[in-house]
């Protein structure tokens, strides 16, 4: 294995999927959200079905035995991706990075309640103080949501982002727990395709309901969309590759990071101090539950060699 090769493309996956949403943010909700789920997940479709024939055997490994899985899989993911949408037309990229770390806390919590997963105290340690963690990012409402260069929102808009923010990461955790079921019995490349493909035409069914022609620059932010989060995706898949799950836990906060460069660089905007307090109690208990399983994982190998 090659630690520092999957540490980097992790965090060349956590860029682009922040790149994902910072082109979801330019197009400031002037196309429907159905329609932008539908271009990023055809779109992804393309770097994917390559990647997939780079590898071989394609057909072999599209194969599923668990086809209503996926279907689960895909409604509660595309409900996390239609979500998220919806809270950046009224939130910043920063903040709707920030509070979709609440998705792993209520991944633990579904986890234990749908899939029996047996979960250490130090977990769930980590979900009360990162649960409140969230809650320090609540406590203003997000008010100071990082206009630096341009006015707030008022209160009752921020507030409907940041609950399509939570919802968003309600659903996510939903989809975290399929893939988890589905991880056992399907190919990775299974997983990917069907949920893009099942996206794909749910976000294409809402034309039904109003489809907006979009404008070259329009047109090429919802490209750049499919194919960020296309290649978040590969590049997800590959850094586990190189690398321990545990150890490229850790780098998912760097989304953070890159949120509020672009924010600053492209969007005029930085996250208020409630929002990096908030994030930093998050960040810093997943990393401190990742660290202490993995200490524990250690001390039992110790303790089990003769």
């Amino acid at each position: 294995m090659n630690a520092r090769l999957g540490v980097l493309l992790k965090i060349l996956a956590a860029l682009c999927a922040t790149l994902m949403l910072a082109c979801v943010k330019g197009l400031n909700g002037a196309i429907p959200t159905g329609e932008v789920i539908f271009f990023r997940s055809f779109i992804a479709l393309f770097p994917l079905l390559i990647w997939l024939k780079a590898q071989g055997k394609v057909l072999e490994n599209l194969k599923t035995r668990n086809l209503f899985g996926h279907f689960i899989r895909g409604f509660s993911g595309t409900g996390g991706m239609y979500f998220n949408y919806l809270a950046l037309v009224y939130i910043s990229l920063a903040d709707a990075t920030a509070l979709s770390y609440a998705a792993p806390l209520f991944t633990v919590i579904l986890a234990a309640m749908l899939l029996k997963e047996r979960v250490r105290m130090s977990r769930w340690v980590a979900v009360v103080v990162g649960l409140s963690g969230i809650l320090i990012m609540l406590s203003s409402s997000l008010s100071a949501s990082g206009a630096l260069f341009s006015s707030q929102a008022s209160n009752a808009t921020t507030s409907l982002g940041v609950a399509f923010a939570l919802i968003a990461a309600l659903c996510s955790a939903t989809s975290n727990v399929q893939i988890r079921f589905l991880n056992g019995i399907e190919k990775p490349g299974a997983i990917v395709f069907y949920f893009s493909l099942m996206t794909t035409l749910i976000g294409l069914t809402t034309a039904l309901f109003g489809w907006t022609t979009p404008n070259a620059l329009q047109l090429l932010l919802l490209v750049g969309c499919g194919l960020f989060g296309g290649l978040a995706q590969i590049l997800v898949t590959l850094s586990l590759r190189y690398a321990d799950a545990s150890l490229l836990a850790p780098f998912d906060y760097t989304t953070l990071v890159w949120s509020m460069l672009i924010g600053y660089l492209f969007l005029h905007s930085l996250p208020g101090s409630t929002t990096l307090l908030g994030a930093s109690v998050v960040a810093l208990a997943g990393i401190f539950a990742v660290w202490r399983e993995n200490r524990q994982r250690k001390l039992a190998m110790v303790s089990s060699t003769p």
